[in-house]
């Protein structure tokens, strides 16, 4: 006796999967619509062909993509924060080796690049390859129409950290 079995297909279940509660998307941002047909993008004398394609185009380019900042920039910043009185020296402890951070302390004791009312900022940085892992830089800071000079070096540690190893600034 061969019985035949038949295979019962469960019912669809008629609500969404539990994981698919809320549609909205998150921030309150309006729902994602599709753009409009390309009929009426080519009958639009107004819609260049350039802003159909950047529409069709991916999200984010891998040339656009944001770099990381260079070890230069971040010294430079960092250094001018403790230098104006934004920031406490010891805040770059981490930072520093050798007699830097004595260097450091003490011309920030000085407070060499701070102004009253007016925050100073970085305008631009330039550096030497001094050899490999040491770059020597330098920094002008401006704080309105004054300009100031800043200067440091930063060795490359075996742990492959940037740190900085003397510091100077313009005279007072």
């Amino acid at each position: 006796m061969n019985k035949v079995m038949s295979r019962t297909v469960p019912p669809r279940p008629r609500h969404r999967p539990p994981t698919r509660r809320d549609t909205r998307r998150p921030g309150g941002a309006p729902p994602r619509t599709a753009g409009r047909p390309a009929a009426t993008r080519a009958r639009n004398p107004r819609t260049a062909p350039e802003t159909a394609t950047r529409a069709q185009s991916p999200r984010t380019a891998p040339e656009t993509a944001l770099r990381q900042p260079r070890p230069t920039d971040l010294f430079a910043d960092r250094l001018l924060a403790v230098l104006s009185g934004q920031r406490p020296v010891h805040w770059m402890l981490r930072h520093t080796a050798g007699r830097a951070y004595d260097d450091l302390a003490r011309l920030a004791e000085r407070g060499p690049l701070r102004a009253r009312g007016m925050r100073p900022v970085v305008q631009d940085i330039g550096y030497y390859v001094a050899g490999e892992g040491a770059l020597e830089v330098f920094a002008r800071v401006a704080t309105g129409d004054r300009l100031r000079a800043m200067a440091f070096r930063l060795e490359r540690g075996e742990d492959l950290r940037w740190r900085c190893t003397a510091v100077e600034t313009g005279p007072a």
